[in-house]
């Protein structure tokens, strides 16, 4: 529900009832990931999407039904239809299902403040009931960043605790994903499916090195959401005016900029520098963090020598192993703005498990639901 934050938060101030549509569960090559939502107001007017638009024709008479006074939530599931793929139904041939429930504003009030806080940035989660009780169906619960508050209940005040220690730990690591709590006869009798929908801080792009590569890099890097930053210990070239895509812009040495910032296992790091008075020192921290992916520029001789020095610097192979240099796919690039695609492709790569093949060359379905293995991160080698 939170990719139409915006539009749910005006309705909830205006006390407007709405139906909201939500993808509980996806397979095969379903479009959109659980959690996308689709709302419709009592004046017909939606927002949203939940499938591309295979099946929003469908959705939306659901969304009309369940308004109507005193309906009960409905569940309903959409796949291909071999007998017609222009029927109702996904013929990208995945399938997904939907929760299609009544949302009133007065009844909920929590969702407003959650709502809010998504607009202001802030970061927050929301549990929602997919599966249980039917009278419990559609409830939700509202979990703040930075403390242990919640508001909003799932039924009991056992629940309620045991869902927001679980909300708190996906609101930490910035994932919307299922989570089970209940089915205890002695604290949590009633057993709940929760979609816990979570909006967090922006991940980092931490890119060290005042170059024109870090420049069209800043620009893919905001594009893609993340909140950038570069860093150069030479104040004459680490300027605003230089990266006017940059979040911030720093002067300082990059291994000591590094040390001093928050890292958590969404942030990337991008050496764009090839100086090994600047590349190895930082080099040497950041192999150590729990950071999500680690990239150097260079030749494949600047790499090999970086190697060296990083051994003899004590860095184990483990961490080495963890690299990724020369930084980028092969795409051919050459100029600063394909460069930036390059890497910017092999972080999204790298962050959602897939090839870096051409589609065409990768069989199975386009949006696979089973994560492939991956290298693990500094930090799970380091808890090894």
């Amino acid at each position: 529900m939170l990719n139409i934050a915006d539009t749910l938060y005006r309705w909830c101030r205006e006390n407007r009832p709405f139906a909201l549509a939500t993808v509980v569960q996806v397979s095969g090559s379903a479009p959109l990931p659980p959690g996308t939502a689709l709302a419709v107001d009592t004046t017909g007017a939606a927002v949203g999407s939940i499938s591309g638009g295979c099946v929003e024709g469908a959705v939306y008479e659901l969304c009309r039904q369940v308004l109507e006074p005193g309906e009960p939530p409905v569940r309903s599931r959409f796949g291909y239809s071999d007998d017609d793929a222009f029927a109702v139904g996904l013929t990208c041939g995945g399938e997904l299902e939907v929760l299609v429930q009544r949302i009133d504003p007065a009844d909920q009030p929590h969702l407003t403040a959650a709502l809010e806080k998504v607009q202001a940035g802030l970061p927050v989660a929301v549990a929602q009931v997919i599966d249980g009780p039917q009278h419990l169906v559609g409830r939700t619960l509202s979990v703040l960043g930075g403390g242990s508050a919640y508001d909003g209940t799932l039924g009991n005040r056992q629940q309620d605790r045991a869902a927001a220690s679980q909300v708190r730990g996906l609101l930490r690591a910035g994932r919307t994903a299922r989570v089970e709590v209940g089915g205890d006869a002695d604290t949590c009798p009633e057993k709940l499916t929760l979609l816990v929908h979570t909006h967090a801080a922006s991940p980092r792009m931490l890119i060290f090195g005042a170059v024109d590569f870090a420049a069209a890099l800043s620009q893919a890097g905001r594009f893609l959401g993340y909140h950038v930053t570069v860093c150069d210990a030479r104040p004459v070239f680490a300027t605003a005016e230089r990266f006017p895509h940059a979040h911030e812009v720093v002067a300082d040495w990059p291994h000591r900029y590094l040390e001093a910032t928050e890292v958590d296992a969404r942030t990337v790091i991008c050496v764009l520098t090839h100086d090994a008075k600047f590349d190895i020192p930082l080099l040497r921290l950041a192999l150590g963090l729990p950071v999500g992916y680690i990239g150097a520029m260079g030749s494949r001789r600047t790499h090999d020598h970086r190697l060296e020095r990083l051994r003899e610097a004590g860095v184990p192979e483990e961490h080495l192993a963890c690299l990724h240099s020369p930084i980028g796919l092969d795409l051919g690039a050459h100029t600063p703005e394909e460069t930036a695609i390059s890497i910017t492709a092999e972080i999204i790569a790298h962050t959602n498990n897939g090839t870096g093949l051409p589609l065409s060359r990768v069989p199975g379905p386009i949006h696979g639901s089973a994560p492939m293995a991956r290298v693990p991160s500094p930090a799970a080698l380091l808890a090894a």
